[in-house]
């Protein structure tokens, strides 16, 4: 397991699992979970027009992802974020399948971008992933404040000359910069379970932002990790693990939050009912 040629694979793993537990955390105090799934699916486009004219995969995938934020930050401007963003995945795949037609070598390269190749990520792939997720993590820490505040306060954040729009673009481009990332590590489909279970647990087991943040990268970091061994184990798909393991997840920080609110409903009840014996 841990062998020199799964190396790789638990540091990708690692980098990738703390960048998408910051990230997915305020994806889900957002409520952007539907542009989460959209930009990494649709960012594949750009990977198999790269395939196509002999390009760079990274590169097309960075473009496409960019591409995509911008143009679901423009049109839910004037609508409906979500027919935005539904738009925009429609489009990106449709120009995705209109790169495939024209090519007969994408198999291989692009079902690895759309479930990802954990336990065979090569060495010349840690050090762009590395900058990469770098590069995001500075940026949310730079965005901290009106980025919290534009979340849980839209109305509040305005009135302090904080722009949203200007914001949400700036949000929905990180979200490309860590599917440019992990797509090409972990698949499209791995880097949107990341993004949403362990931080959508961690919601529900701390109401306080810096501990939930805290919590939601230390759940991410541990689907990843048990994942990894779990695969290698029972020679079963690694995404097939993070999947399972972040709903889980989220159902076990549900199952505690529905406990505490019983156990305080009970609390609340017995003070009442000791308030009225008292007054007798």
């Amino acid at each position: 397991m841990f062998a020199s040629w799964m190396l790789n694979a638990w540091e990708a793993a690692t980098i990738v699992a703390v960048v998408a537990g910051v990230v997915g955390f305020f994806t889900v105090i957002r409520g952007a979970a539907f542009a989460a799934h959209a930009i990494p699916n649709g960012a594949f486009a750009g990977a198999a027009g790269a395939v196509l004219v002999g390009a760079s995969t990274l590169l097309g995938l960075g473009v496409f992802a960019v591409a995509g934020a911008v143009l679901i930050a423009a049109l839910g401007r004037r609508g409906r974020s979500d027919v935005a963003t539904a738009l925009t995945i429609v489009l990106m795949l449709a120009t995705g399948d209109l790169f495939l037609s024209r090519t007969s070598e994408y198999a291989p390269e692009i079902y690895a971008l759309l479930f990802g190749e954990t336990l065979g990520v090569s060495s010349n792939k840690l050090l762009p992933t590395a900058v990469l997720a770098l590069v995001c993590i500075v940026a949310i820490a730079v965005l901290y404040r009106p980025l919290m505040l534009s979340s849980v306060a839209p109305e509040v954040a305005a009135a302090r000359g904080i722009s949203t729009g200007a914001i949400n673009l700036a949000f929905l481009v990180v979200v490309a910069l860590v599917t440019t990332m992990a797509v090409p590590v972990v698949g499209s489909m791995l880097i949107f379970s990341l993004m949403i279970g362990p931080p959508a647990a961690a919601r529900s087991l701390s109401n306080r932002p810096l501990p939930a943040l805290g919590l939601s990268v230390v759940i991410a970091v541990a689907t990843a990790w048990a994942a990894i061994a779990l695969s290698y184990r029972t020679e079963l798909p690694v995404g097939f693990f993070v999947g399972a393991i972040s709903a889980l997840a989220y159902v076990a920080g549900q199952v505690r939050t529905l406990r505490g609110r019983r156990i305080s409903r009970v609390a609340r009840a017995s003070e009442d009912l000791s308030g009225q014996v008292s007054a007798l």
